[in-house]
């Protein structure tokens, strides 16, 4: 991958000055947040570099914490732009500047300096770092709002012509008004555009979607809150957030036309810069797609996202089905590794930068391998069917293709939306939204439907149907050896069962029914050995879709449960088995992950150790042994380690028929006591071929590897697992103990989630008073019911359990020493005034209606009268509690009518007996009045 820049600004030494720069104006480098905002659920992906210090403009941020303390910062925040209400998915690779990924160079100021700092900092990097003539250097500023009272910022203008602009070159815009949302931080910004022609003033073009007049930096002066009634009040404290398109700025000091054509983005293969009409071919297109979306998957996943059908995935995965088709279309080349072949050059180019990138690199690439190849699978298919649909449109002289054929392309092939509307475009050609938005809908209702009658109404063989099998010879047993291998097969319908009945044809059977295809051959596996069932398609291509639910296997008959999506089926059609890769893949893992526990758990704790149940499932693993006792956490820790070597030493997965009798000699073996095993047998070993181990069956070698007689899927070797973690450990009946774990994105999201929580603590040691004890309470629920790694939940525990006792013990303390305060005040105020009759006070006691009671009996011991408050200023109440003396009720006063005019005040409800009473008030600032009230009521008892 050859770069087509030698000159003395490298995409690497523009960040490198960037950096620089801001670290000799004492700014604080904070490695860019993830992609993946995971703390953030109202964004898809990160998309500007001041998202990681939300808590910060917001004023929620832990003022202990290390980003509490940042005043100065600067970094290169990784962005993504698809999807959501960002979204350029669709714009790259039709001009030279959209990116679904791009980088923000940016600084900021949290509190320091602010508009003349900021501003000096952007001209002097720009002209005299960058050397860009100053000439070609336009600004805006916030021109003013006056219908809604916001000035024009003067302030901004005056700093920029102060640098020396040419005033003609300073722009009052009334677009530069930055808000985060409907509320709350926001400010007005200046931008500084840079004009790529020069010789000319270009004032006129600025902001004017000019290619050539782009805009290169923005610095937002956060100084103003939006009020939930749209007014603005001045900030205590005011932030500057500035952001600089790191491609846009290379593009510029490189004097390249287009962000492609620098040496950030040079690599796919050779290309001439041709947009539109003039990309007769669509291969320079398709070069920009490439060399666009390659970045975005690396860098996503990376960070820990995964490609599925829901929100962020399905984008992800959006990305990479329509680089892959623009790979096979217009490049000519073939699917299946094609961008994990580009992701070294974002690896070798980025990496430094972005060490997650090179760390995660092996994760990255098995991937992208896993779903291009799941894609590669329907491309040419689908693309076969949408010539055929396209070119009926044309036939029939229409200019939108039917909407149920798009949603078909989606539902069956993978098509995403977009992708169906951007091969249509090529044609000319349009999509009935209307019609597609129906068919989805119909689409999620038979779902519904269908997972109910899955759940309620499972289509079974039994014993009267499997006879009339064995009878006919029309229908054989099913092959299923290809459940082993990877990809779809070809078959021919055998059977058709529905109602009890074998038919011919589905013709006669409801629409959305759920029945039962047998095949001759199969490439699904049916639930056996403790392993989920294959779900997926049943195919004739744009004629039929049959979508599988379930699969079971009766006496070799593999019964495949579904419903019809659309077309029929015919007993002889020749058929598609499409089973769900992308289902299957981590089903594989963790089956061999059993296989592995199975193993550590003997060497750990025992030969005794027999196997008493099992779950392999899509998300999880599950295994069930015999064991008297609990397992001790050092003994886990030693069985968890081991399981990890074994992923680490990276073996070959051997997996091969014997027959019973040699395979049950095998030293070493692993077999569930009381399983009746077919004959012949599939032996599963770990690190030796089956065939060695049969040459050498009683080799007691073969006892440090695991051996068992399974019938499932596996990975072709253990470094395919990725990870193992041990989400619990529990007795489920006398001598049987259960361990859940989980493997590869699982075992990661655990990490991650056990990351964050492990972070709360740390920063929950730090914390004081209310903060911490509603922190900690919080955090003790979150992490019982957090599925994380079981070690490291007992960790927390303890450590969270020391804080608990800690800060129970010094609020203990401290709600001691403020109760003998407050008690010694009253006795100090008697001692002092033995005359008087009463007590009033406001005491700082937070509301704690427990030491008023206190300070109450204390007054009552002394046979005085006591009214006393205490406001809660974070719950937004005010306790109030009294006593009345003996002498103050024999001249009419009754605590209930004192407590209830201080109520009237206070808001809230008051009750008790004549002789004390106690309330709870609402509003905190009426409490010098309900004092007031209380000394006036107690007065006119005593005049």
């Amino acid at each position: 991958m050859s770069s087509s820049y030698d000159g003395p600004w490298t995409a690497r030494k523009v960040r490198e000055e960037f950096f620089n720069y801001f670290r000799s104006k004492n700014h604080t480098f904070v490695p860019s947040s993830s992609t993946v905002p995971y703390d953030d659920p109202t964004l898809l992906f990160a998309n500007a570099g001041m998202n990681q210090y939300k808590s910060i403009f917001l004023g929620t941020v832990d003022p202990n914490s290390e980003r509490g303390k940042l005043k100065r910062a600067f970094n290169s925040q990784k962005c993504i732009r698809a999807g959501g209400k960002h979204n350029d998915l669709e714009d790259v690779g039709k001009d030279s500047y959209h990116h679904t990924f791009f980088e923000m160079l940016g600084n900021w100021s949290f509190g320091d300096y602010f508009k003349k700092e900021a501003i000096e900092f952007s001209w002097d990097l720009l002209t005299n770092v960058y050397g860009l003539p100053k000439d070609r250097l336009y600004v805006t500023y916030y021109a003013g709002d006056p219908q809604n009272g916001i000035p024009t910022d003067e302030e901004a203008k005056q700093h920029w012509l102060s640098q020396g602009i040419s005033p003609d070159h300073v722009i009052a815009s009334k677009g530069n008004f930055w808000e985060m949302g409907a509320t709350g931080p926001c400010g007005p910004c200046s931008e500084i555009h840079f004009d790529r022609i020069g010789g000319r003033n270009a004032a006129h073009l600025v902001d004017g979607d000019d290619p050539n007049v782009l805009e290169i930096w923005n610095n937002v002066f956060i100084q103003f809150n939006r009020d939930d009634d749209g007014s603005l009040k001045p900030l205590p404290n005011k932030h500057v957030d500035t952001g600089m398109g790191f491609e846009r700025l290379v593009s510029v000091l490189q004097n390249k036309l287009s962000n492609y054509d620098t040496d950030e983005l040079t690599g796919a293969r050779p290309y001439s810069g041709k947009f539109g009409n003039d990309d007769v071919d669509g291969i320079d297109t398709a070069y920009r797609v490439v060399a666009d979306h390659v970045h975005p998957l690396s860098f996503v996943l990376s960070d820990g996202g995964v490609p599925n059908n829901v929100g962020r995935g399905y984008v992800l995965r959006r990305i990479l089905r329509r680089g892959s088709r623009y790979v096979r279309k217009k490049l000519g080349a073939p699917i299946g590794s094609f961008f994990s072949s580009l992701m070294p050059v974002v690896v070798e180019t980025m990496g430094d930068i972005f060490p997650e990138l090179t760390k995660k690199q092996g994760d990255i690439k098995e991937i992208l391998d896993e779903e291009e190849e799941s894609f590669s699978r329907t491309l040419d298919r689908g693309e076969k069917l949408f010539d055929q649909y396209a070119t009926r449109t044309k036939d029939q002289g229409a200019k939108e293709l039917n909407g149920a054929d798009v949603w078909r392309l989606y539902d069956t092939y993978g098509f995403p939306v977009d992708l169906t509307r951007l091969m249509a475009e090529e044609l000319e050609l349009g999509i009935n939204e209307k019609e597609f938005e129906d068919a989805q809908e119909h689409s999620k209702l038979a779902s519904k439907g269908s997972f109910k009658k899955d759940k309620a109404d499972l289509v079974k063989l039994d014993v009267h149907d499997l006879a009339a099998l064995e009878k006919n010879d029309a229908i054989p047993k099913t092959d299923d050896s290809s459940k082993f291998q990877l990809g779809n097969i070809t078959a021919t319908v055998k059977g058709i069962y529905y109602h009890k009945e074998f038919m011919s044809s589905s013709a006669n059977i409801p629409a959305d029914a759920n029945f039962g295809v047998l095949l001759d051959r199969t490439s699904f596996y049916a639930e056996a050995g403790g392993q989920e069932y294959d779900t997926g398609n049943i195919v004739i291509d744009g004629a039929t879709d049959f979508e599988v639910t379930n699969v079971q296997a009766y006496n070799g008959y593999v019964l495949h449960t579904g419903s019809l999506k659309y077309g029929q089926l015919s007993v002889g059609d020749e058929v598609i088995s499409s089973y769900d890769e992308l289902r299957r893949w981590p089903l594989r893992s963790n089956h061999t992950a059993t296989h592995i526990l199975n193993f550590c758990l003997r060497e750990v704790l025992g030969d005794h150790i027999d196997q008493r149940g099992s779950l392999v499932a899509p998300t999880k693993l599950r295994f069930d042994f015999s064991h008297k006792a609990q397992i001790s956490l050092p003994e886990l820790a030693k069985i968890e380690s081991m399981s990890i070597d074994w992923i680490k030493k990276n073996v070959k997965v051997y997996g091969k028929d014997l027959d019973l009798t040699t395979a049950h000699k095998i030293s070493g073996l692993r077999a569930v006591f009381g399983e009746a095993y077919p004959d012949p047998v599939r032996v599963v070993v770990l690190g030796y071929d089956v065939d060695e181990v049969a040459k050498d069956i009683d080799n007691p070698k073969w006892r440090s590897t695991s051996v068992e007689f399974c019938g499932g899927t596996h990975v072709a070797k253990t470094g395919d697992i990725k990870d193992f973690v041990i989400t619990e450990e529990s007795g489920i009946a006398k001598g049987i103990r259960r361990i859940v774990a989980v493997t590869g994105q699982e075992a990661y999201e655990a990490s991650r989630v056990a990351n964050s929580l492990k972070v709360r603590l740390e920063q929950l040691e730090s914390a004081e008073g209310k903060e911490k004890d509603s922190g900690l309470k919080a955090l003790s629920v979150e992490l019982g019911q957090a599925d994380i790694s079981v070690l490291l939940k007992a960790e927390l525990k303890d450590r969270l359990a020391t804080l608990r006792k800690a800060l129970d013990k010094q609020i203990k303390e401290k709600e001691n020493a403020i109760n003998k305060a407050a008690v010694n005040s009253l006795v100090t105020f008697f001692e002092e005034t033995p005359d008087s009759e009463v007590y009033f006070a406001i005491l700082e006691v937070d509301g704690n209606a427990k030491i008023l009671q206190n300070v109450v009996m204390q007054g009552k011991k002394l046979g005085k009268t006591v009214y006393v408050f205490s406001v809660d200023a974070e719950g937004g109440k005010v306790a109030h509690a009294n006593y009345v003396s003996e002498s103050a009720r024999s001249r009419g006063l009754d605590a209930r009518t004192w407590a209830s005019k201080v109520s009237d005040i206070l808001g809230g409800k008051a009750g008790g007996k004549e002789d004390g009473a106690q309330g709870v008030g609402v509003n905190v600032a009426q409490v010098e009045e309900a004092l007031k009230v209380a000394r006036e009521t107690f007065s006119s008892k005593y005049n």
